[in-house]
């Protein structure tokens, strides 16, 4: 085994904090910070101190590792990039302002790449001309960039951030389902290895388009994305892709629709009050405008209609809540009074709960006035049913019916099948066996590098400090001098001896710092074993600590190195 350098403390760039930052909201971006690992450039802008970037580069080490055994081919790209491929599949402007645009000095229009389909499509155009060149699977670890509207959490979403990002291309579907398929597995082997607890579950395709896609994601409470689990089968999701299908009700026996005076009942609270019912019985009806069209949304009275959702079905178009001024001049919508019935010039969609037959109390179109026995599909029509409720704890699961869990989590990975998106906009054909032109499919993965590395110390870190699991930590062994100068001697001895046996070593060697600090500062910064020699240094005894369960044993020099180095 190859002799590994020795880290010593003394001369390590990187200092510990006894304090929390002032503006850390989760527990990664005050641990990373205090232990030494990140500092802040900018608002959402970090810069890697040596030992986060070892642990950085030791993510990046294993992802590198599971592509290159799946045959992926590993390239380096451009981050900044020309505006015409972008524009010509249209997300040049669908990614509105989180995009990085820029100008060089001839005026020409540029962008910071947040991800490179465009790009890897049109190297493979120049590089694959028959059939005889596919499948193959490119992919890259390169910055990405954002203009996130309010950088938060640390690395946790930044404006820069270090991502996989790997792009198949095959000749049929079928191949398409098979690197789809050999992507899924190699993430489930990577984040095995990094030690990350993980769902895989169902995802919406947003801005990549395409059609599956699939989340990789690490419960922690600082997480940004809700997911549900059900207890009784393997259904997972994101629950912005949580889809249900409309359960028609007879709605025969319902008598006709009737106006009922309701003055002063403009929400859907008071007007529950008011006539004595629950607020399931009601139906909301929230109007936005969708580029510049007014579009009603239906939903239970007891649910919140989930905005995003609404603007992923109507993307890339923009969607935007009414104002006041939307209701001048126009008389069929009466503020805090709107129902579908009789709704003129506006599309109508409601959640799948609103189902035909299903029958409601909803506003009249008329101040101070509702109107019960509404039923869907007798008194109304629904123009598109899509899901855009907020699921709630207890919603029924889409497979078995059982009551969804919910939890946070990090997103550390996505994978989607693109399909022929950006092969149809870029014109990416190869020559097929039978002589005619054959379009490409496509398949893009992306793991987020730096983000693994805050998710690890959400989910490992303990209340002394980070906890890194051994495939990623900095070191194998903290070894800690207690601060005599024969105490310093065994320790620089000892990690002398594990560094040419291979362990990664690092030394608290520093003059003048006290024995308390450095036993705070080993467990804040989380290598998984700890060394320390301490008071019975001269008798050759040490003590070994085990960073996660807190145990610690006194053993010999000899028996120490034989441990670390088994």
């Amino acid at each position: 085994m190859a002799n590994a350098p020795v880290q010593r403390m003394s001369q390590l760039m990187a200092k510990t904090l006894r304090d929390d930052p002032a503006d850390a909201e989760v527990l990664s971006h005050k641990l990373l910070v205090r232990a030494g690992y990140v500092r802040r450039t900018a608002a959402g802008i970090w810069s890697w101190l040596p030992l986060g970037k070892k642990v950085l580069a030791n993510v990046e080490r294993v992802v590198r590792e599971e592509m290159d055994a799946i045959g992926a081919q590993e390239v380096l790209l451009p981050a900044i990039l020309p505006r015409e491929p972008y524009e010509a599949t249209g997300r040049w402007e669908e990614y509105g302002p989180e995009l990085f645009r820029l100008q060089d000095r001839k005026g020409g229009d540029y962008l910071l790449g947040p991800t490179h389909e465009e790009i890897f499509t049109l190297l493979v155009k120049d590089q694959a001309s028959s059939y005889k060149d596919l499948p193959v699977i490119l992919y890259q670890i390169q910055s990405k960039y954002r203009d996130e509207a309010r950088p938060r959490a640390g690395i946790l979403r930044g404006r820069e951030f270090l991502m996989k990002d790997s792009y198949s291309f095959d000749l049929d579907d079928e191949g398409l389902t098979r690197s789809y398929g050999l992507h899924r597995q190699a993430y489930q082997r990577i984040f095995e290895r990094l030690g990350l607890d993980y769902r895989i579950c169902a995802a919406t395709a947003g801005a990549m388009g395409g059609s599956k896609s699939e989340e990789f994601l690490a419960p922690a409470e600082a997480g940004e994305d809700t997911f549900a689990d059900c207890p009784n089968c393997d259904f997972a999701a994101n629950t912005e892709a949580i889809s249900y299908e409309p359960k028609p009700a007879d709605g025969s026996a319902v008598p006709a629709a009737e106006d009922i005076p309701t003055p002063d009942t403009p929400t859907i609270e008071t007007l529950a009050a008011s006539l004595g019912v629950p607020a399931s019985a009601t139906l909301k009806n929230l109007l936005v405008k969708v580029d510049g069209e007014i579009v009603a949304v239906g939903v239970p009275g007891d649910r919140e209609v989930d905005l995003g959702k609404v603007e992923a079905h109507f993307a890339p178009a923009a969607v935007e809540l009414v104002t006041a001024e939307d209701f001048v001049g126009r008389p069929d919508l009466v503020r805090g009074y709107v129902g579908p019935q009789g709704l003129e010039k506006v599309r109508y969609i409601a959640d799948p709960r609103v189902a035909p037959g299903t029958s409601w109390i909803t506003g009249a179109n008329k101040a101070d006035t509702h109107t019960k026995n509404v039923v869907a599909g007798r008194d109304f029509e629904v123009d598109a049913y899509v899901d855009v409720v907020v699921v709630v704890e207890g919603d029924p699961c889409p497979k078995c019916g059982t009551g969804l869990r919910l939890d946070r989590a990090i997103e550390i990975g996505h994978i989607f099948q693109l399909g022929r998106k950006y092969a149809d906009a870029l014109k990416l054909d190869v020559l097929g066996q039978q002589g005619k032109p054959v379009r490409v499919t496509m398949g893009s993965y992306g793991v987020g590098v730096s983000r693994a590395v805050a998710a690890l110390a959400e989910q490992t870190a303990d209340d002394k400090g980070l906890c890194w699991p051994q495939e990623i930590a900095p070191a194998d062994v903290h070894v800690v001098a207690a601060g005599k100068a024969l105490q310093t001697e065994l320790a620089l001895d000892v990690s002398a001896k594990l560094a040419a046996a291979g362990v990664r070593v690092l030394v608290d060697d520093r003059a003048g710092v006290s024995p308390g600090v450095k036993f705070t500062d080993s467990e804040l910064i989380g290598v998984p074993q700890i060394l320390v020699a301490g008071r019975r240094s001269a008798e050759g005894i040490v003590e070994l600590k085990d960073r996660r369960t807190g145990e610690r044993e006194e053993v010999t020099v000899d028996e120490a190195i034989a441990r670390l180095t088994a």
